[in-house]
């Protein structure tokens, strides 16, 4: 059965740089699992640097949505599964059915992003890796200005609390500082017990 440990946090929180050096310390079967395309310069850039990064031994993949789907056609057979990041997957998956970034159907969207999410998750519980998933919280910011953007948002606070629920451990990374969700996190059941006169 698979493990699954989830590293969320803002731009620039130490995410990969946590999840690569976590990745090596466990195994050094480890494939890279890939979801960014390198649609400008910047993004080319900061692939490079990732790849820079990643040592040698490691193999990587790239499949940008549509994970589940395409793992059952070539499975991944590695110890360690490290997936940066699931954000760019949700990206991916809103960009292919968004044509008028003004008028963007949520419903279509959140179908989509849903289905492959929860696939996504069948696939890792039923592999035999322990995967590292990376994810981005973009709920803790303003109010985007505009459809598709509060479209994003809500979508990936959708898929951070389905992924907390399934994963094994999960983390929320800030100032390069990893803080346990398991331990820290509580019920609404224990809060109002806490709160009851």
């Amino acid at each position: 059965m698979g493990k699954m440990i989830l590293l969320v946090g803002g731009a620039r929180s130490g995410k990969s740089n946590f999840a690569e050096k976590l990745a090596e310390g466990l195994s050094s079967d480890v494939t890279y699992l890939a979801t960014a395309e390198a649609g400008d310069e910047e993004m080319k850039q900061r692939i490079a640097d990732h790849q820079v990064r990643r040592p040698a031994t490691w193999q990587t993949r790239e499949i940008t949505q549509e994970i589940a789907s395409a793992l059952k056609e070539e499975p991944i057979i590695s110890d360690v599964v490290l997936m940066d990041c699931i954000t760019l997957m949700v990206t991916n998956i809103l960009l292919s059915l968004v044509d008028d970034l003004d008028h963007p159907d949520g419903n279509l969207v959140h179908a989509e992003i849903k289905s492959q999410v929860e696939a996504l998750v069948k696939t890792i519980k039923s592999s035999g890796s322990t995967w590292i998933v990376v994810s981005n919280e973009v709920g803790s910011s303003v109010v985007p200005a505009y459809p598709v953007g509060r479209i994003y948002r809500d979508a990936m606070g959708w898929v951070n609390q389905t992924l907390a629920r399934s994963a094994d451990e999960a983390y929320y990374l800030v100032a390069g500082n990893a803080l346990t969700l398991n331990e820290l996190s509580v019920s609404v059941e224990e809060v109002v017990e806490r709160n009851k006169e």
